[in-house]
C-alpha cells in the first residue's frame, strides 16, 4: 500500500465558523479542510501520496484532461452512526468500480487498499465535518485525472493525479414516510451510451453529454430525465446518475413483490446502491429481478394496475420515488402519484444500516473512528 505525508493544514476553519455552515447546509457547496492526492507516473507508478490542505490545483494548460477527457470519478458517503461512530458504506465496491472506469479509460488501476486507505485518511482527519442528523454525511469524491501537457490523442496520458476531496451535505428529502415524488421525461432525442461505450463508466464525460436532455426535461416541467436505449429509445434503462426500480404485483395485491431492475448491459453503471437492494430484498419477501421494460410496457402495467412503485436509486438520494412519468406521446400516473410500502420499506432499511440503527448482516459498514 502507498504511503502518505501528513500536511496538516495550519489554518483549519474555527469550530465555530464551522458549526455555522454545517447548521445550513447546500449540497456540494462547502468542502474539508484537507484533500487526498496521489500521482501516476508511468516511470514511477503510484508515488508521492499526501493529506495536506484543501487547495487549487496546478495543470499545465496542456494537460490531457482538457484535450481528450481522461476522467473518471467516485460518489460515496461517510456517515455519523448513532453511536457516534463514523462509517463509510461498502467502500470496496466503489474501489473495485473505479478500476473498471479506470480500465475503460485506458488509466492506471488504483490498488484497492490504497484507495480506501486515502480515504480513512481524509475522513479521520476531518471527522469534525461529519454532521449529525438523519440523511446528512460526509459526501465524498475520489476522482482521477489526465495531467500529461502533451496534445495528440493517438495513445493516453502518461501520468495522472488521484484526489479526493469531501463536502457535507444535507439529506436529499427529510424523513422517511414523505418523501416527494419526482416526474420524469422519457428522452427520446438524446442518448446517453451505446453499446460499446463508456455507459458503465463512471466518467465525467457521460455527465457532461447528459446536461442537455435535463435541461429538456426541466423545461417540460420534469424533475428528471429517463435514458432509453440508443438503438430503438424503447427500452428503459436509468434516470439521470442512478438506477431505476420497477415494483410489480402479478396477482392479488397480498402476493410478494417482484422488483425489477433494468439488466446492465454495459450502457448502464452498476451502482452500489443498485446491488445493495437487489441484496436487501429478499430478506422481506421481495423477489429480486434483472430484467427489461418498454415504454410501452411501463404505461400498460400502470394503467392495469400489476405495475406499483417506481424508483430511482443512488449514493446522493438513497431512494428517489417516482409518481409521473411524461414523453411525447403523452403522461401517466405510477400508483396514486406517492411512494409506495416497498420504496419506503427499502429505503428504511438502507439507511438504518448506514446510520447504524439496523443489524449489518453483509457486513457493509465499515468503520474508520
Amino acid at each position: 500500500m502507498v504511503e502518505f505525508d501528513i500536511r496538516p493544514n495550519p489554518q483549519p476553519m474555527p469550530e465555530t465558523e464551522r458549526q455555522a455552515v454545517l447548521a445550513a447546509l447546500v449540497f456540494g457547496q462547502v468542502f474539508t479542510d484537507h484533500m487526498v492526492t496521489l500521482r501516476w507516473s508511468a516511470e514511477r507508478g503510484w508515488h508521492d501520496g499526501r493529506l495536506e490542505p484543501y487547495q487549487a490545483l496546478t495543470l499545465d494548460p496542456a494537460s490531457s484532461i482538457f484535450h481528450y477527457g481522461q476522467e473518471i470519478f467516485e460518489g460515496m458517503k461517510a456517515y455519523r452512526q448513532e453511536n457516534g461512530a463514523i462509517a463509510l458504506f461498502r467502500p470496496e465496491a466503489n474501489a473495485a468500480r473505479f478500476n473498471l472506469s479506470a480500465q475503460r479509460l485506458a488509466m492506471p488501476e488504483l490498488p484497492v487498499d490504497t484507495f480506501v486507505h486515502a480515504l480513512e485518511l481524509l475522513v479521520a482527519h476531518d471527522h469534525g465535518w461529519v454532521p449529525d442528523g438523519e440523511g446528512n454525511s460526509l459526501y465524498l469524491r475520489p476522482f482521477m485525472i489526465a495531467t500529461q501537457p502533451a496534445l495528440g490523442f493517438t495513445l493516453p496520458s502518461n501520468s495522472y493525479l488521484f484526489c479526493v476531496i469531501a463536502s457535507p451535505v444535507p439529506a436529499y428529502f427529510s424523513g422517511t414516510t414523505r418523501l416527494p415524488a419526482l416526474t420524469v421525461w422519457l428522452s427520446e432525442d438524446y442518448t446517453r451510451a451505446a453499446p460499446g461505450g463508456t455507459g458503465a463508466a463512471k466518467a465525467g464525460g457521460n455527465y457532461a453529454a447528459a446536461f442537455l436532455a435535463q435541461r429538456q426535461a426541466v423545461e417540460q416541467g420534469c424533475d428528471q430525465v429517463v435514458w432509453l436505449d440508443a438503438a430503438h429509445h424503447t427500452w428503459v434503462e436509468e434516470m439521470g446518475g442512478m438506477n431505476l426500480f420497477f415494483v410489480t404485483r402479478t396477482h392479488d395485491t397480498d402476493d410478494d413483490p417482484v422488483l425489477m431492475t433494468p439488466a446492465l448491459t454495459g450502457t448502464l453503471l452498476p451502482g452500489i446502491t443498485r446491488d445493495s437492494l437487489l441484496t436487501l430484498a429478499p430478506r422481506f419477501g421481495i423477489r429480486p429481478e434483472e430484467g427489461r421494460i418498454s415504454i410501452n410496457q411501463w404505461r400498460k402495467q400502470c394503467a392495469s394496475g400489476e405495475l406499483t412503485e417506481v424508483f430511482a436509486c443512488g449514493t446522493a438520494a438513497v431512494i428517489a420515488p417516482v409518481g409521473k412519468v411524461r414523453g411525447v406521446s403523452g403522461e401517466w400516473t405510477v400508483g396514486d402519484g406517492n411512494p409506495g410500502p416497498t420504496t419506503l420499506r427499502l429505503r428504511d432499511e438502507l439507511l438504518g444500516i448506514q446510520y447504524g440503527r439496523r443489524p449489518d448482516p453483509f457486513n457493509w459498514v465499515h468503520k474508520v473512528c
